[in-house]
């Protein structure tokens, strides 16, 4: 991994991680959620030769459940 790419990707983190300062308990469960799913269909995705449709697809059904999990919750 290059200085660059790493230098990037904490500042990333960093920014995502702030940008839910404001945010209510249904929200953040959601962008959770999209999180944790991009990263596990994106994980799925590469053993088929596809991590992009992975995450995405994972994404939208993370986003669902953290959806529905924040809104149980409140």
């Amino acid at each position: 991994m290059t200085k660059t790419l790493r230098l990037s990707a904490v500042l990333v983190a960093g920014l995502g991680l702030a940008a839910c300062e404001g945010m209510t308990h249904t929200q953040r469960s959601t962008a959770t959620g999209a999180g944790i799913g991009a990263l596990g269909g994106a994980a799925l995705g590469s053993l088929s030769g596809n991590a992009g449709w992975g995450a995405l697809i994972g994404a939208g059904v993370g986003a669902a459940g953290g959806y529905a999990v924040g809104r149980s919750t409140q």
